[in-house]
């Protein structure tokens, strides 16, 4: 199993900038890509961004120039650095990897952390 725990979220005005964390812990495991999605009320789950293990970026339009996704892959930790927030930035974000454990490649989630940006 792995677990995923988000931390850094908030409350900013807009213009302001906040930085997740999300740390993957468990054992015997190897984690193929890392992602944050989020989830504003009474909307889908949508993907913010996306890395590999080897670096490889993409991002939502919307947060494309405002937001960094990194990841530390020997401590297996994810980060995403949002700039410049709006309002329509408010969601939950959700910290998601896609990881190779006992041989079988599985989706993990993580609690969710709440990110409050005010006009």
């Amino acid at each position: 199993q792995v677990q995923l725990v988000e931390s850094g979220g908030g409350s900013v005005q807009a213009g302001g900038s906040l930085r997740l964390s999300c740390a993957a812990s468990g054992s015997g495991f190897s984690i193929n890509y890392m992602a944050w999605l989020r989830q504003a009320p009474n909307s889908e789950r949508e993907l913010v961004a996306r890395i590999t293990y080897g670096g490889t970026t993409n991002y939502a339009d919307s947060v494309k120039g405002r937001f960094t996704i990194s990841r530390d892959n020997a401590n297996n930790t994810m980060y995403l650095q949002m700039n410049d927030l709006k309002p329509e930035d408010t969601a939950v974000y959700y910290c998601n990897a896609n990881a190779v454990v006992s041989g079988l490649l599985r989706g993990y989630w993580g609690q969710g952390t709440q990110v409050t940006v005010s006009s």
